[in-house]
């Protein structure tokens, strides 16, 4: 069977015969909207009829090709008679040129769109959201900032920078677009494993002697966080970072160096 042009499956679907009460009745508008319930109808009955046929007896290759070609051939024609009634967008100009039922209070055309039911649209997780950050102790700083920043999700996150942005309530401004700009070898690592990472416990203690000691107004602190990541393969490590962390004198402490990623 050779291909069939635009203007042949419109005529095809000219020569379908549609009930008087169809073609007569009500509004422009009301008689495009039962056509296409009675496309839809006949093609429904269609179906049922096929499938009550292959109970007797199994459909033949050429008959298959005959049902699918008639099938396709009113979906094809409804796209080109009424193009709203899949919700593509007609060409430029054709809106104009069709005339409109202007509605009694805008005087503008309104077309019945079929939307798909709340429930078919799929919805994604959202992602953990960070809990009201405590920042009047830089050791409590220390804990939330690790217990964020290394429970990761690259499924549900998409991108490290989300993470960053989940932990930068812990941060300064200046490190978090610092973060946000590099890459971090554990999220690669996590993400080529196929793994999500949960930090089951943290310890937060005073960094060693190769770092500066504590001031009123700097400190830096070592953190370790026993991370366990479900993946390809299940394991746990040790996370430990160093982490610089300042205070302007008003009684909040923001982490303004990391060492260790």
């Amino acid at each position: 069977m050779s291909d069939r042009t635009p203007q042949e499956w419109r005529d095809i679907l000219a020569g379908v015969n549609y009930p008087e009460e169809v073609k007569k009745g009500g509004s422009r508008r009301e008689r495009r909207s039962a056509k296409a319930v009675h496309r839809h109808e006949v093609r429904r009955r269609s179906h049922e009829w096929v499938r009550e046929q292959r109970r007797h007896d199994p459909i033949r290759p050429a008959g298959a090709v005959i049902i699918v070609v008639l099938v396709l051939a009113l979906g094809a024609g409804a796209r080109w008679v009424w193009p709203g009634l899949l919700g593509e967008k007609q060409p430029a100009g054709a809106s104009a040129a069709a005339p409109a039922d202007p509605a009694p209070d805008s005087g503008e055309a309104k077309v019945p769109a079929i939307s798909a039911p709340p429930s078919a649209v799929p919805s994604a997780s959202p992602s953990p959201s960070a809990p009201p950050a405590d920042l009047a102790n830089p050791d409590r700083v220390a804990e939330q900032f690790m217990r964020i920043y290394l429970t990761r999700n690259p499924p549900q996150d998409q991108k490290h920078a989300e993470v960053v942005e989940r932990a930068k309530a812990f941060m300064t401004p200046a490190l978090v677009v610092n973060l946000s700009e590099h890459t971090d070898p554990a999220w690669d690592k996590l993400v080529s494993r196929g793994g999500i990472s949960k930090v089951r416990s943290v310890a937060v203690a005073p960094a060693g002697k190769d770092l500066p000691g504590d001031s009123p107004l700097r400190v830096w602190r070592q953190a370790t966080a026993a991370v366990d990541v479900d993946g390809y393969t299940d394991y746990s490590e040790n996370t430990v970072l160093q982490l610089e962390m300042m205070t302007s004198g008003n009684g909040k402490w923001h982490i303004t160096r990391i060492l260790g990623l």
